[in-house]
């Protein structure tokens, strides 16, 4: 079954986000993308690029929250192996030259921008809770567990930067080892 007009916009504006970047994303890419008519824009979005791009952060956000949600594990070391492999796939997207959609919407400026950096403010905030959460049901301290959370959020931010730079995983594997050095076995 066909999406709907403009859930197909927002995918597409996603994509373009990861792509693009913010700066770089258009309304013409999105509408070639999505196979919408051009009347669709301010249709859907009649706050225009500012409000389609909310939508896609506000989104992709919490598709990426609800997967962490289901991270689970026998005990720590675990939890964060299996977020790492949850994540391999966005880092060899990386490679390919693209980025994080979220991390692309804290290049903005004015009020527009203000607001998309808060979108992504809450979205890493509510991505490091269902870590923190994960790993302190699988046995760390609440306190140990929400600085791994952060550290592996960073982890995968950074290392997207990183590999798309170098056109190579290699950094996200090192930094994966040296994360995972520092969690419990347990």
């Amino acid at each position: 079954m066909t999406k709907p007009t403009r859930a197909r916009m927002i995918d597409a504006a996603v994509d373009g986000l990861r792509r693009q970047g913010l700066a770089g994303m258009s309304f013409t890419e999105v509408l070639a993308a999505s196979g919408a008519a051009r009347g669709a824009i301010y249709h859907h979005f009649p706050g225009g690029k500012a409000e389609l791009v909310a939508e896609a952060a506000r989104l992709h956000g919490h598709e990426v929250d609800q997967r962490l949600a289901e991270l689970s594990g026998a005990g720590p070391r675990a939890v964060a192996e299996e977020f790492l492999t949850m994540v391999r796939p966005v880092i060899e997207d990386s490679v390919r030259g693209c980025g994080c959609a979220i991390a692309a919407v804290t290049v903005g400026s004015g009020a527009e921008g203000d607001e998309l950096r808060d979108i992504a403010a809450t979205t890493f905030a509510a991505w490091a809770q269902q870590l923190t959460a994960a790993l302190a049901g699988a046995g760390m301290s609440p306190e140990a567990a929400a600085d791994l959370a952060q550290l592996l959020i960073a982890l995968l931010e950074g290392a997207q930067v990183l590999c798309r730079a170098a056109a190579d995983s290699a950094p996200f594997e090192r930094a994966a080892r040296a994360a995972l050095a520092a969690v419990p076995v347990k």
